[in-house]
């Protein structure tokens, strides 16, 4: 008890932690947590985008659609190496679910997770068109810049790296959407369905932060792995959100 007290305190300072060997039970179970729930969202965003690859209307959409597929499948095979560090069978996990398959579009999951699938309950959601894949986009890659800087500063020093490392891929994938959204808003056309895809997604993106006064979070920022709370990432995100669309008349 002593020992482990001693690593919480270490923690809670700012401590890192630099090998599998040197870490505490719950600690690991908080850490898997994260990075599962990193993966499997990765993994069902890059599948939803390989679908949403037809949709695109000329060349330069149908490359950001490809990119985008293809470097969140990436960035999920990076953070399920450190897993397997864990003693994780990669190979396994990785073909555990259907990462394209998606409930009907009326759906309303909350915050809740399907059982044994990690992903941000966003990624259950069907894209119906390339408007509602920019609009997508656009609003889950802001969420990801706010979560991303979360996620840099996570106590495990080899996934903090990884983390770093893939953060600017992902804020190029929010500002192809922006762009992409810009050139949609030019017609009156495909501004009205830009708004009726911001009214689906953004609740269901808002979701994604989980619940205030979360206890989960207070234990995690115990261990360093998280550090900001739930109901301040949504303001940023949301403060965000309402910049980059007011930019666009939306």
């Amino acid at each position: 008890m002593s020992d482990t007290m001693n690593i919480e305190d270490y923690l809670a300072q700012g401590g890192v932690l630099t090998a599998p060997g040197n870490v505490p039970a719950r600690y690991r179970g908080e850490l898997m947590r994260l990075m599962s729930s990193f993966v499997d969202s990765e993994l069902a965003a890059s599948a939803g985008f390989a679908a949403s690859i037809n949709f695109a209307p000329g060349i330069k959409e149908r490359i950001a659609a490809s990119r985008i597929t293809l470097e969140k499948a990436d960035h999920a095979e990076r953070v399920l190496a450190v897993m397997g560090d864990f003693g994780t069978d990669t190979r396994r996990y990785q073909s555990q679910h259907d990462w394209a398959a998606r409930v009907d579009r009326d759906s309303d999951l909350g915050t809740t997770r399907r059982e044994g699938d990690m992903r941000l309950s966003v990624f259950h959601y069907p894209i119906t068109g390339w408007i509602d894949a920019v609009v997508m986009n656009v609003l889950q890659g802001l969420a990801t810049g706010v979560q991303m800087a979360e996620l840099t500063r996570v106590s495990y020093a080899p996934l903090a790296e990884v983390f770093r490392n893939i953060a600017p891929r992902e804020a190029r994938h929010a500002e192809l959407g922006r762009e992409g959204l810009a050139r949609i808003v030019e017609t009156d056309e495909g501004r009205a369905e830009a708004q009726q895809s911001i009214a689906y997604w953004r609740p269901r993106v808002a979701a994604g932060f989980g619940v205030a006064n979360s206890a989960r979070h207070d234990t995690q920022a115990r261990f360093g792995i998280r550090r900001t709370p739930n109901e301040t990432l949504l303001a940023r995100w949301e403060k965000l959100t309402n910049e980059h669309l007011a930019a666009l008349g939306l």
